[in-house]
């Protein structure tokens, strides 16, 4: 047994409540070399009593570990534990206290796990449950829709025109009402708009007034009309918040450019000396070295927090707004996001959390803080699988593993799982312009566990580099559309609405077994049971149906649907031009896998195909 690899903690994403009188336990190991996992727990203020045992099963692998869950429940939630590992040859006891060969007897108090009250913490929420069902449509203000010309920047280029860091193109709030109606026809819930408050740029992530919104964008009664529009559709809003930095033209700051040291709000930003300057390079903290334009604030000073923490309150208060999404969040002090969402939550309890974290988010996601991030390393795992074709199929379910072994698993349904968004490449352009590349990695996104999200654009087709071209105007020629990618998108929501167990249900990888092998995995509860299979290779590949009823017996809570006949439910085809054929229809030669007629599933290139267990 390899004891140098097995690793717990009682806290994070190791150990977490999933209700008043259930702990989720995780335990890490050398992948292959344990064959069974039990926790053994009880009362921690009756050490002595008669133990609970409950078997953890395994629930992935990340390539050099294997990771082992299970769930504990006791009356009172206050548990003492520890685990009992066995390798075929040896068993081994685990607690806070090391390895053992034998239970502890003398001083179990301070050899086990603790975990000593669950309603204890009650700092740490739960994602709000309408996240889970969550279909997410991300707008660039500015390059989405131009409503109302009368309110157009003075130097407004032509609707179309490639974008520069600085141009403005007239999109809006009324552009977007305009628009409702195809927004909806994607199945989208929830609208996320990047930041609509006063601002100097294109972009508004330079704040100027937090209580304003920006008049080339609307103002508070469009604004107001334009979220009751979203609801009367049942269409969320989540707005976007930039409290690591204002703009330069902020009045604090301006009133420290002006005054020094005499203004009251020197002490709001970070400044190395006076008068302040800019050039050569500005000597004030900045969002980024040399951003001038953006001096960071010091949200550790308690006039900062409650000045920015009130505009949030006055407008999801005023609009009714249902989330926010945080810029540049891992750059904020977590005091401030812990005062944030306190006071959020008094206002709507079932407030939307997001911050923009580029990595390993988990320090922002205990439940304290956070709902959910923008999940660019689940991007970046797409990217290098689907588009970039640098990783085979067994390094991205390993990759998937990972991170998703990072949090809560209460968090992992409200990630953000986005393919585009308005600071990086657009997905197609990273697949060389190959719409079956982006279909394929959508299919995926719109079955795997998380909140789908669509950088709008996306769906019908739109291109674009690096920023800022990848911030293009939304075409709304249709004659540009690419019509079979934007059915595809719509298909897939409709199968994500049809099937809650892909909203809400476990996941397993079921088959990765090699670098081009097909990737074959399950999502199922209680009800219902979905396999997925996708063929990421230029080359038909066929599934075994045996073998995949094999993997589903030995997959704890998968075991009553192994061998069960299924149904084709949704199927991906392309044709010589890489255009699908079928999208959302059954393939009647193709997949019966029922385990006694059809032994194969067989899968065209870059293909996929979304089969119901029947019960």
């Amino acid at each position: 047994m390899l004891e140098h690899a097995i690793w717990h903690t009682p806290y994070d994403s190791m150990a977490y409540p999933l209700s008043d009188d259930r702990l989720e336990v995780v335990l890490r190991a050398a992948r292959g070399d344990l064959r069974r996992v039990e926790a053994v727990y009880t009362d921690r203020y009756t050490p002595h009593a008669r133990p609970e045992r409950v078997r953890l099963w395994p629930a992935g692998s990340d390539g050099l570990y294997d990771y082992w869950r299970g769930s504990m429940k006791l009356q009172y939630g206050r548990f003492m534990y520890y685990f009992q590992l066995e390798d075929g040859e040896m068993r081994v006891f685990y607690g806070e206290g090391g390895f053992s060969e034998r239970p502890p007897q003398d001083e179990p108090w301070t050899w086990c796990f603790q975990y000593p009250c669950i309603w204890y913490h009650g700092g740490m929420d739960d994602p709000p449950g309408w996240a889970r069902d969550a279909i997410v449509y991300q707008i660039f203000v500015d390059r989405f829709a131009n409503g109302a010309p009368s309110n157009d920047p003075s130097r407004t280029s032509r609707w179309g025109a490639l974008p520069t860091p600085r141009s403005f193109s007239g999109g809006d709030l009324a552009g977007i009402i305009q628009r409702l109606d195809y927004i909806s026809s994607l199945g989208v819930s929830c609208l996320y708009l990047t930041p609509i408050f006063l601002s100097s740029s294109n972009h508004k992530y330079d704040t100027i007034d937090y209580f304003c919104i920006d008049p080339h964008f609307g103002d508070e009664e469009t604004a107001r009309r334009l979220v009751n529009e979203c609801h009367s559709r049942g269409i969320r809003v989540v707005l976007d918040a930039v409290f690591n930095h204002s703009g330069y033209e902020f009045f604090a700051f301006q009133d420290v450019v002006e005054k020094g040291e005499d203004s009251p709000y020197w002490k709001w930003f970070t400044v190395h000396g006076f008068p302040v300057r800019t050039r050569p390079k500005p000597n004030y903290e900045t969002f980024g070295p040399g951003i001038w334009q953006m001096p960071k604030f010091r949200t550790d000073n308690p006039e900062v927090r409650d000045y920015l923490i009130s505009a949030a309150e006055h407008w999801t208060r005023t609009l009714d707004i249902d989330g926010w999404r945080l810029d540049v969040a891992d750059d904020v002090d977590h005091g401030f996001w812990r005062e944030f969402r306190t006071r959020m939550r008094r206002i709507k309890p079932d407030i939307l959390i997001v911050g923009e974290i580029l990595h390993d988010a988990s320090p922002f996601l205990r439940g304290d803080q956070m709902d959910s991030v923008m999940n660019y390393p689940w991007r970046e795992l797409c990217l290098n699988y689907f588009a970039r074709r640098r990783i085979g199929t067994a390094a991205f379910a390993n990759g998937l593993t990972a991170t998703a072994m990072r949090n809560r698993r209460q968090v992992q349904y409200a990630m953000w799982n986005l393919l585009g968004s308005h600071d990086r490449q657009r997905f197609l352009t990273a697949c060389q312009g190959d719409a079956a590349r982006l279909m394929l990695a959508s299919t995926f996104q719109f079955t795997y566990t998380g909140t789908p999200y669509i950088y709008y654009g996306d769906e019908i087709g739109l291109e674009g580099e690096d920023d800022p071209d990848c911030r293009r105007c939304m075409p709304w020629d249709e004659e540009k559309w690419d019509f079979k990618l934007l059915q595809h998108h719509r298909s897939l929501a409709h199968l994500r609405a049809e099937h809650t167990v892909l909203r809400r249900g476990e996941f397993a990888s079921l088959i990765a077994d090699g670098p081009e092998s097909p990737f074959v995995y399950a999502r199922w509860d209680d009800d219902a049971c979905i396999v997925v299979t996708l063929n990421n290779t230029e080359e038909p590949r066929e599934v075994d149906v045996g073998f995949v009823a094999e993997r589903m017996r030995n997959t704890h809570g998968l075991e009553r649907w192994a061998g069960m006949p299924m149904e084709t439910v949704f199927w991906l085809e392309h044709d010589g031009d890489g255009q699908r054929k079928l999208d959302g229809l059954p393939a009647p030669a193709s997949a019966t896998g029922d385990g006694r007629g059809q032994r194969a599933i067989r899968l065209p290139a870059m293909g996929a195909a979304v089969f119901r267990v029947e019960a």
